[in-house]
């Protein structure tokens, strides 16, 4: 990394942890510091590429996929996937509530 300021510390860590409810060990955290201000850095750097002229594809080849109907369905596996959950009820995972 180069020796620019640092976006994310680690209270940046711990509020983003602690947002998305995980738990971190704290030996961790230094280690996550630095992968996430890499990141970010990188992600600076594409930000300078000038792609003004550069136009705007969804695919290299040009082909483009058959898209199938929409058609709304429960995936037939309502029982399967309830088994995982630590509680169910009326075919809803029953999970804390987050936002007071």
């Amino acid at each position: 990394m180069s020796n620019k300021k640092s976006i994310v510390d680690i209270p940046t860590v711990n509020k983003i942890a602690r947002l998305a409810r995980l738990e971190i060990p704290e030996k961790n955290k230094q280690n996550l510091t630095n992968d996430l201000n890499n990141i970010l850095e990188f992600v600076a750097q594409l930000n300078e590429v000038d792609t003004s002229n550069v136009e705007p594809l969804a695919s290299v080849t040009g082909h483009k996929l058959p898209l199938r109907s929409d058609e709304v369905t429960d995936g037939n596996i309502e029982e399967l996937v309830l088994k995982n959950a630590p509680e169910s009820s009326s075919g809803f995972f029953v999970v804390p509530k987050v936002i007071e």
